[in-house]
């Protein structure tokens, strides 16, 4: 019997309990109505929140050894508890994704391990701002599915679902992908998926239980409500733009260079294995704030990941060290060292860090209070994506290409237009100081992806804008107001204003949906640059006619009015062109921050 359904013998006793039906025709109506209490009994009894393991109806997961005993798909296919491992998600693991934990299923392969989606009530406790589903579909396509959310105060909202196929969906937006799919005549060497995606909930509100889509094809593994972040604010970060190869670094201790914007009497630090498709393991990390090149200015501080000293992260996942007593003051450079005790021979990286950073000699050199061991720099931000600290009013995030990235900008020197934009928040009392966010990445557009989004891979030009708008916006720490401002680079490659536009309007859709105020910024003008052709400006022009007259948006930023020079506005100002007529210089990238009236960032 279907868990949740009652049999005859219940449905009997509370046909019983109804009150005594006169025999009488007139009596008719009192007779229908007591079978309505009933059936509305049964209804409600069916509809009871259980937890989710309870529900378990589907064996999706099995051992290669029999690949008979799962059937996740209808046709036999199944994933590999073996390729689960060697990615870190096994039985019962703890897993951390766009700042939702997540538990792997328990049961062992073969044995039912998720939920076919068919209107069942599940059980979920919590507060927070969104609901994290772990999930695939298996119908061959991409699915929508619609639910609803009731909270512990009796009222109730409603979610869309978008899930993609474990098989075909973009790989872009999946969690982890593994390297086989299980069959009953053997093993296929072929990219399975699973997704972890969130929905956004009534703030403040308690959690009660959640109403999945009558989607059959969809599959639930595992759901929870992704807490609030409400005590923190993010001081700095920077988004995964893909994962080339690196070292190898074997036994090496990097010691990251990062500025703050907002300071805090405590920290915390961001970890992410995103794109990738094993586990690394961290020995050891510190935090300190920086004297000059690799030295601190006093002894490192050594951080806990769930009262350890070191943590392994799942393919795919994040990692949050635990709160640290620690004073970050703003504007100021931090050492974050961590020891890689493993051979790294690839790893998600921020690409583009137009800042110098430090790989030691062979060893743990983390508590090293000197820059010696350090001998070899490097120009990348491996794994570490973000640095919060606690107080403060919440952040600003700046979703963007190389210009907001700080390509062409002094290295060394924070002089991206975010970082001036974090100077004049600091200097004023008008609006909060907000922590500013650099989600930036050379080369990004809005609509194409230019990393593929799983593998090893020497294009680090991130997913597209759309793609990544959930884990680098909305799960950012506190995030209050996105800027958006990209487009260039799609119009230099050929994709049409209708497309940045469609793409554009859904960025300002989803952001209204989470609750987050949006901005976007005017395409700024390239005249010179080789592809900045008549018809790519062309588009561009397009694309700001429609920035410049749309309701879609909370605010506009003309950037494109601050750059261009007015005798050819199809050009940067010289005085604010770094050279290549693509990217301002120092210059102009301050231009770009002093133009932002602080009010426009305010929800």
């Amino acid at each position: 019997m279907r868990r949740g359904v009652i049999g005859p013998a219940l449905a009997l006793a509370l046909l019983a309990a109804a009150p005594p039906v006169a025999a009488r025709a007139d009596d008719g109506r009192a007779a229908r109505a007591a079978e309505d209490r009933a059936a509305q009994a049964v209804e409600d009894h069916a509809a009871r929140p259980v937890p989710l393991d309870r529900l378990f109806d589907n064996r999706a997961v099995s051992d290669d050894a029999r690949p008979g005993a799962a059937d996740f798909d209808g046709s036999g296919a199944s994933l590999s508890a073996q390729d689960l491992a060697a990615a870190g998600w096994t039985p019962g693991r703890s897993l951390t994704v766009q700042g939702a934990r997540l538990t792997w299923p328990r049961p062992a392969a073969g044995r039912p391990d998720n939920v076919r989606a068919d209107g069942q009530t599940v059980r979920v406790r919590g507060r927070g701002d969104a609901l994290a589903f772990l999930a695939a579909g298996t119908g061959g396509e991409d699915l929508t599915g619609t639910g609803t959310v009731r909270y512990a105060d009796g009222s109730r909202s409603a979610y869309r679902l978008d899930v993609g196929d474990w098989r075909t969906g973009p790989l872009a937006t999946k969690a982890v992908a593994l390297p086989h799919v299980n069959t009953p005549g053997g093993r296929l060497a072929e990219r399975a998926r699973l997704y972890v995606v969130t929905v956004p909930l009534a703030r403040g509100r308690e959690v009660a239980s959640v109403h999945l889509p009558r989607e059959p094809d969809l599959h639930v593994f595992a759901l929870s409500v992704r807490g609030d972040t409400a005590g923190w604010t993010g001081s700095w970060a920077a988004s995964t733009s893909g994962q080339p190869p690196a070292g190898p670094w074997t036994d090496r201790t990097l010691r990251l260079v990062v500025h703050t914007s907002a300071g805090g009497p405590r920290v915390r630090l961001r970890f992410d294995n995103t794109f990738a498709g094993t586990p690394v393991r961290i020995g050891a990390a510190t935090v300190a704030v920086r004297e000059s090149g690799a030295a601190p200015r006093r002894a490192p501080v050594p951080l806990s990941f769930r009262g350890a000293a070191g943590t392994g992260i799942p393919a795919g996942a994040q990692e949050f060290s635990d709160p640290l007593g620690f004073d970050v003051p703003a504007d100021t450079d931090l050492l974050v060292s961590f020891h890689l005790p493993g051979t790294v021979a690839a790893a998600p990286v921020h690409s583009l860090a137009v800042q110098r950073s430090y790989v030691s000699e062979p060893g743990d050199h983390t508590a090293d209070a000197s820059g010696a061991p350090y001998t070899s720099t490097i120009a990348t931000w491996p794994l570490l994506t973000g640095v919060d600290v606690s107080g403060g009013p919440g952040s600003v995030v700046l979703l963007g290409d190389s210009i907001t990235d700080g390509e062409k900008s002094t290295v060394d020197a924070s002089r991206r237009w975010p970082d001036v934009l974090s100077d004049r928040l600091r200097a004023q009392r008008e609006v909060p100081r907000y922590g500013v966010l650099n989600q930036g990445i050379s080369a990004n557009r809005v609509v194409t992806d230019r990393y593929p989004g799983d593998g090893v891979s020497t294009d680090t030009g991130g997913v597209s804008a759309l793609h990544r708008l959930d884990r680098d916006v909305f799960a950012q720490t506190s995030a209050r107001t996105a800027v958006v401002f990209q487009g260039i680079n799609d119009v230099r490659w050929g994709a049409t204003a209708d497309q940045v536009i469609a793409g554009l309007r859904e960025i300002a859709g989803r952001a209204h949906a989470r609750g987050v105020r949006v901005l976007a910024a005017t395409v700024a003008p390239c005249e010179g640059e080789a592809r900045c052709t008549a018809a790519a400006d062309a588009q561009r022009t397009a694309v700001n006619a429609y920035l410049r007259s749309t309701g879609d948006f909370d605010g506009v930023l003309d950037f494109d009015a601050v750059l261009r020079d007015p005798d050819r506005p199809a050009r940067m100002l010289p005085a604010y062109d770094s050279g290549d007529h693509l990217h301002p210089g120092d210059a102009g990238l301050a231009a770009l921050a002093d133009s932002v009236d602080l009010r426009e960032l305010v929800p």
